[in-house]
């Protein structure tokens, strides 16, 4: 397909939406389920030992969640507020069984129902009820009316698709057979003239904003990096 006529094709599809998309597939399943079955080494004995490095963490952390305690509820409110202006967009992307991946751009202050709107229009079957989850660990999002920045999904979300049916029912297996896209929206696949470079990565959804997140957290000296647990902590 030559560029100026898939490029066409692609901004009639993101008009009949109302929101611009993309569509890929997904290639990194095999990787990720790879790397999640390998079981953790054995650390060495000075792992465990305490450093400076494992105190100035633990007191930054403690300190910030003095300070927020000393905020009052209209500062903290303002913080968010501050924040929320900042933010011009989420970017959810849609992953369905078959490793295809829709990626839409929402305003944050839409709600989860513009996302399963949209949905409507772009699967091969909205006949048959679906329902949308996150995870890990497994979680239906069952509130459509919270918007994108009240769930903590911005600046960008993954979410996963699925069929509320019975797999082993006829219906179930019919529908998870695939395709779960329009074919006109499959054919989109790879095409993307945005020419954006600010999208956040496929990796995992931002954490939702709390008052605890929101705490500035001191200056501390440059530190080597170092694991995650403190080596006194021995199991």
């Amino acid at each position: 397909m030559e560029e100026g006529s898939a490029k066409a094709k692609l901004l009639s599809v993101m008009e009949e939406l109302g929101h611009e998309i993309r569509v890929f597939t997904n290639t990194t399943t095999s990787g990720t389920a790879s790397e999640a079955s390998t079981t953790p080494q054995d650390e060495p004995d000075d792992f465990y030992d305490f450093t400076p490095e494992d105190y100035y963490r633990i007191m930054a952390n403690k300190l910030g969640a003095q300070s927020q305690i000393l905020k009052t509820s209209k500062m903290r409110e303002a913080e968010v507020a501050a924040r929320r202006a900042r933010i011009t967009k989420a970017i959810i992307k849609v992953r369905f069984p078959d490793n295809c991946i829709l990626e839409a751009k929402f305003k944050p202050s839409e709600t989860i129902k513009c996302l399963v709107d949209l949905l409507m229009k772009v699967i091969s079957r909205p006949d048959l009820p679906f329902y949308l989850y996150t995870t890990p660990p497994k979680e239906q999002i069952k509130d459509l009316s919270k918007d994108f920045f009240s769930v903590g999904f911005v600046p960008g979300a993954i979410v996963y698709f699925s069929y509320d049916l019975q797999k082993d029912s006829e219906a179930g297996v019919v529908a998870n057979a695939g395709p779960y896209l329009r074919e006109d929206i499959l054919s989109l696949i790879g095409l993307d003239f945005s020419g954006r470079h600010d999208d956040p990565p496929d990796s995992e959804r931002e954490i939702p904003i709390t008052e605890t997140s929101l705490a500035s957290e001191p200056p501390s000296r440059p530190v080597s990096k170092k694991p995650t647990k403190p080596k006194w902590l021995k199991l």
